[in-house]
């Protein structure tokens, strides 16, 4: 397994690979890595000739009081686990590299789709994935590109511009990975206290019950008041529970296939998380 730290560097590495016309698989990360993460290499191992991995901790993706100076980096930790999963190359530029010392005046902005949920918490912050994915995808070049489903409206987001802004590749979404209690994979889950990490399985177990509830004939909108009360009960300070049709519209009735999401706070750690239900005939 290699490591590039400059886009000449990663594009010298994989020039060989672009001459043989093969299969360039790439994983966009912030490092961190956990389960998930090796998840999303295991399946680009599986459709692709070729794996890249970026780790970068994008600063223009972080609010003004989020924790981007605190966010772990832990590459050599990263690095050994990319090896163990057939990762082919690490890419792990610098701010700088990626981002130049002159201003930027380009600006990569979804509209509708970031209005609400996370993007309604967190001002700017899907203009920030945008630019930085954006700029991945060009320095890459990849035929695949993999992510997580956990961030749902992330992957919407990254849907809708590479459609719209007709970027050849195919972006596959790949299931959460969750821990045996069932909380989502996440590298913030590593800020919970002990205590914390024992009540944050309650976020899926009231996802579960929710699902439970709507096939039973629970109202949707019955069905959102028990999880925010769930939720509240145990601790959490709930920003949101929301439901929505797979393509982010606002839906009302559980008539169709639904994805509730949720975000809530257990002390400073915010946490995320959804669940598709079908809707039965």
């Amino acid at each position: 397994m290699k490591t590039e730290t400059t886009i000449q560097g990663l594009s010298a590495s994989l020039s060989p690979a672009r001459s043989a016309r093969k299969i360039i698989g790439f994983v966009p990360t912030m490092g961190n890595l956990h389960e998930g993460h090796l998840n999303l290499v295991r399946e680009a191992r599986k459709l692709c000739d070729v794996v890249v991995v970026s780790i970068f901790v994008n600063p223009i993706q972080f609010g003004p009081n989020e924790d981007f100076e605190n966010y772990p980096r832990t590459l050599e930790q990263d690095s050994r686990l990319l090896a163990d999963v057939g990762c082919d190359i690490v890419f792990a530029p610098t701010v700088e590299q990626m981002y130049g010392n002159k201003p930027r005046f380009t600006n990569i902005s979804v509209s509708d789709i970031t209005n609400d949920l996370c993007g309604l918490q967190r001002p700017g912050h899907f203009d920030g994935v945008a630019v930085v994915v954006t700029k991945l995808f060009n320095i890459v070049q990849p035929n695949f590109a993999f992510f997580g489903q956990k961030d749902y409206q992330q992957l919407a987001v990254i849907r809708q511009f590479v459609r719209d802004l007709n970027i050849p590749l195919e972006v596959i979404g790949v299931p959460i990975t969750r821990a045996e209690d069932g909380l989502a994979l996440s590298s913030r889950n590593g800020y919970l206290t002990e205590e914390q990490r024992k009540i944050a399985p309650t976020i899926f177990q009231s996802l579960k019950a929710a699902e439970q509830e709507l096939h039973n004939g629970v109202s949707l909108v019955e069905v959102l008041e028990n999880i925010k009360h769930t939720l509240t009960q145990v601790g959490f300070i709930v920003d949101y529970v929301q439901a929505r049709t797979p393509e982010l519209q606002k839906i009302e009735e559980f008539n169709q296939n639904v994805i509730l999401f949720i975000a809530a706070k257990l002390g400073t750690t915010r946490l995320i998380d959804n669940l598709q239900v079908k809707q039965t005939v």
